[in-house]
């Protein structure tokens, strides 16, 4: 690996290759622009055959304005076309557009254009196209890779890695996926140019970048301070009071920006409390990965024309979106890694001189850090377990759900593993599913405990970053290794104040009105539709004579407008407290007007081994409702295991459950519709499998009540 700093360069374009640059800079940035030293270095690099060139710049320093310019001199000399691996929609849409300013026929081939990928892919053999933008997933396509890769492998103009620093798994955002980029690089003709772009990738994830890269390859590495940015961190708020803040302050930010959340849940949550706080006067929008493409791109658009005051999303939106007046960006919750949280705030102030950006942070965001941290770290004994069930005849290949039943694992934690075995080779994927390839996959210990090692190391930095010792602009450039680092003097810490008068909290009134908002929201409860075979034995859909009413949940995942009752109530089998009932009340009678049937009978489930609190709630219920009680017997000793460990395969759980539940009564519930009122659950299988043995009972429909839905 060379790696280079950005001087002048060690040759020149040609006056043909220059009149050409000239050209795509001027049409990126008006009248007069040029490349500057350090893209004109990137540019020379990759016109000569067989470069490899990784740039590590700073967000808005014009990374797209090399390969563009690249494209066009090479395209101008007869070379094929660009093929452009890229990681988000939204990121995609803006380079396409960028593309056509500069000249370029672009098109992108992603889930919200299916209909177009055959004339698309037609055009991309025939080169009437110049660039080709595609996601690492669709690397990974079987049939992506026989239309159109194995086309292109004697004619591709140059390969373009964006967001190179996911090809490292000791980045922040390591994507399995990614990986199938080192394959294509080793895939193409030799001659082939290939750039990596990001700006955030310290020194170790740039030397592991480029070294998959191959041999000489040229790093070149700018200074990564933001001046247009005004960094601040309030550290002193409850999870509610974070929420209460943001809709009180939201009006008070600069022009236009985004509200970043942790979660899908929060973004959601945040988005409701902040509309119900100021109606239309203040529009808003929850931009996650939930929604589909053409809706991510209107929302997108909206934001950009300033239609709206703000998207609060989640990291979906956190690379590439380009909106160069985006005058904030707030974090409600600090993101695991200072590398990921710089790559968010780069979205504000990338065409103006002053963005506001305000970190609000909580102990409660360690538990979300925790899950990021080892989400893609393989677990031994459930890969030995995926891999026992899957076939080793490739013409014979297992779908997705059929390796979910047969290994009592769940979905999305199967299609993780499956992504790091193709990886590694163990298994290949053809179009009619997945099967091994006779390669032994081995755990690497080592490996993974230093990617583990780094995030935790990454983690304290957060915690470094929040506690406001020092200067916040210098800390994040030091996380990247940057030897520029160095006192901004603009962040809160230099000037010991918040930006534009900004306050430390939000009025108790605000606070008081977010809770009682948030505290009437319900959240479905979706039966389970499959039972899971393995350890369990039955296996396929659950029959509708079995099968659970969809059902409420109360409280979801870590909601803040019942963080300190659920710390108190569910730490202790107590009976319920006055609010909690109150809340379940609220409920049941919003609920209502959506019953198939009115329960006539309560049943309670400790699910989570709160009998008290289960019992108490539900006796309340039925005095309220005016219902009769069942009894459900559950065997303590049977589920101790499956109420806590972590471990348990989905199979194992369900069949631990449905050994200890049973009906004692069932002229009780027979001919009834029954009110399941359950403590708490993750997996729902206590809830699946109480309402099939009800059910079975004679109770005519189930209808899960969930105190708390656990993620």
């Amino acid at each position: 690996m060379t790696t280079s700093p950005t001087t002048s360069p060690a040759a020149a374009l040609s006056p043909d290759q220059q009149a050409v640059a000239t050209r795509v800079i001027e049409a990126l940035a008006g009248p007069g622009a040029r490349l500057r030293e350090d893209q004109e270095r990137a540019v020379v690099g990759l016109v000569e055959p067989g470069a490899r060139v990784l740039v590590v710049q700073a967000t808005g320093w014009g990374k797209s304005a090399v390969y563009w310019t690249a494209t066009a001199i090479r395209r101008a000399a007869g070379a094929g076309p660009t093929l452009v691996v890229s990681p988000l929609l939204s990121l995609m849409r803006d380079q396409v557009a960028a593309a056509g300013r500069a000249g370029l026929r672009a098109a992108t081939l992603n889930s919200s254009n299916v209909d177009e990928w055959g004339s698309i892919e037609g055009a991309l053999r025939d080169g009437s196209v110049d660039v080709v933008l595609v996601s690492p997933e669709r690397l990974a396509n079987p049939g992506f890779g026989r239309r159109v890769l194995s086309a292109l492998t004697g004619n591709l103009g140059m390969l373009v890695i964006d967001e190179a620093h996911a090809v490292s798994d000791w980045g922040h955002d390591f994507r399995p996926d990614y990986r199938r980029v080192a394959d294509t690089v080793r895939a193409l003709n030799p001659d082939t140019p290939v750039l990596a772009t990001t700006a955030t990738a310290n020194a170790r994830v740039t030397q592991d970048v480029a070294a998959q890269l191959g041999q000489n390859t040229l790093v070149l590495r700018g200074p990564l301070a933001r001046s247009s940015l005004q960094l601040a961190v309030i550290d002193s708020l409850t999870p509610l009071q974070r929420y209460a803040w943001v809709a009180e302050q939201l009006p008070h930010l600069p022009g236009s920006g985004i509200v970043y959340a942790l979660t899908v849940a929060d973004a959601e949550r945040l988005t409701e409390a902040v509309r119900t706080q100021h109606g239309d006067a203040l529009p808003v929008a929850a931009y996650t990965g939930k929604l589909d493409g053409a809706e991510r791109e209107r929302l997108e658009e909206a934001l950009r024309r300033n239609e709206l005051k703000a998207l609060i999303a989640t990291s979906a939106l956190g690379m590439g979106y380009d909106k160069p007046d985006l005058g904030f960006c707030v974090h409600v919750g600090a993101p695991p890694s200072p590398v990921s949280y710089y790559q968010q705030v780069g979205r504000a102030g990338r065409g103006i001189d002053h963005a506001v950006v305000v970190l609000l942070t909580s102990g409660a965001d360690a538990g979300v850090w925790d899950y990021f941290a080892t989400a893609s770290i393989p677990e031994p004994g459930a890969m030995r377990r995926l891999l026992d069930v899957m076939p080793t005849v490739p013409d014979e290949p297992a779908s997705v759900p059929a390796l979910e039943a047969e290994s009592g694992l769940r979905r999305t934690r199967v299609e993780l593993m499956l992504k790091q075995l193709a990886v590694d080779g163990v298994v290949e994927r053809s179009e009619g599913g997945w099967a091994r390839t006779g390669r032994e996959w081995t755990y690497d210990a080592e490996h993974y405990e230093g990617v583990l090692a780094v995030r935790h190391r990454e983690a304290d930095i957060m915690r470094d970053y929040a506690s406001g010792r020092r200067c916040l602009m210098q800390l994040l450039q030091e996380s990247l290794d940057d030897p520029s680092a160095q006192p901004c003097g603009r962040c809160r810490v230099c000037t010991g104040s918040l930006p534009d008068g900004l306050p430390e909290q939000p009025s108790l009134e605000t606070t008081r009105a977010v809770a009682g908002l948030l505290r009437t929201q319900w959240h479905p409860v979706e039966p389970r539709k499959m039972w899971p075979g393995g350890a369990f034995g039955a296996r396929g859909r659950i029959s509708p004579a079995e099968i659970a009413e969809p059902g409420r949940a109360l409280i979801h995942a870590d909601a803040p407008e019942w963080r300190e009752l659920v710390a108190t109530a569910f730490e202790r089998d107590a009976p319920p407290p006055d609010e909690l009932v109150d809340g379940v009340v609220t409920l049941l009678r919003a609920w209502g007007r959506q019953w198939p049937a009115r329960p006539d009978v309560v049943a309670a489930l400790p699910a989570a081994g709160l009998a008290v609190l289960t019992d108490g709630l539900a006796a309340r219920i039925a005095e309220i409702g005016r219902m009769s009680r069942a009894p459900l017997a559950v065997d303590d000793d049977a589920v101790r295991t499956a109420r806590t460990s972590r471990d348990l395969t989905s199979a194992d759980e369900a069949a631990a459950w449905r050994d200890a539940v049973r009906v004692p009564d069932p002229s009780a519930v027979a001919g009834r519709a029954v009110l399941l009122v359950v403590d708490a659950t993750s997996s729902l299988w206590p809830v699946t499998i109480a309402a099939a043995a009800l059910r079975r009972a004679g109770a005519t429909a189930v209808l899960p009540l969930v105190v708390h839905r656990r993620v």
